[in-house]
């Protein structure tokens, strides 16, 4: 089952008060390239979406990582996930995992295990502890929908329309819970 990873990193971040897919983790590197650095241990094509105007380059993702540029990445999740998801025409993967650019602490077991949930049919939703996590992986099937995404919502309409296709996988990895929205977030 081949997958790609689309990792979300258009946003603003306003809670953190200063760009933090900027910021330094203990071992040097951004908080974007730590969380890039994860899923291309496991995903062969990783694409990362950014506002526009902004360069790979600019957060140390390494060069063979595919950037997408979002220009309306300023009204809202969905349309970073839909100008993600449109670059995926010329993927063969069977299914997609949408990445969030500041959870740079998921398991790279679980990556893997989540991917091999995966199907062209069906979305692949982690769970940690009763509490739904990232990534969500889709299918191909589901594509077109996100696409078609603007607004805020992310893909929670696709999820919600699609209840019967979702497979639910139950981590002990809390890192598919944890992201970073304050500085306090990094320790």
């Amino acid at each position: 089952m081949s997958v790609v990873a689309l990792v979300l990193a258009a946003g603003r971040g306003v809670r953190f008060g200063a760009d933090k897919r900027r910021a330094i983790l203990a071992d040097g590197r951004s908080l974007l390239a730590h969380s890039v650095a994860r899923a291309q241990a496991v995903f062969a094509d990783v694409r990362v979406v950014l506002r526009e105007g902004e360069r790979g380059e600019d957060f140390g993702l390494p060069g063979d990582c595919r950037v997408i540029v979002s220009p309306d990445a300023a009204l809202g999740m969905g349309h970073s996930l839909a100008a993600g998801a449109g670059s995926l025409l010329d993927s063969q993967a069977q299914a997609v995992a949408i990445m969030l650019g500041d959870m740079p602490w998921i398991e790279l077991a679980t990556l893997q295990r989540l991917a091999e949930a995966a199907s062209p049919a069906t979305i692949v939703l982690p769970r940690h502890a009763g509490q739904p996590g990232h990534p969500v992986l889709f299918g191909r099937d589901f594509w077109p929908a996100l696409v078609a995404l603007h607004g805020d919502a992310g893909a929670r309409s696709v999820v919600q329309a699609h209840r019967d296709c979702c497979v639910v996988v139950e981590v002990g990895d809390a890192g598919v819970v944890r992201d970073v929205d304050t500085p306090q977030g990094l320790g």
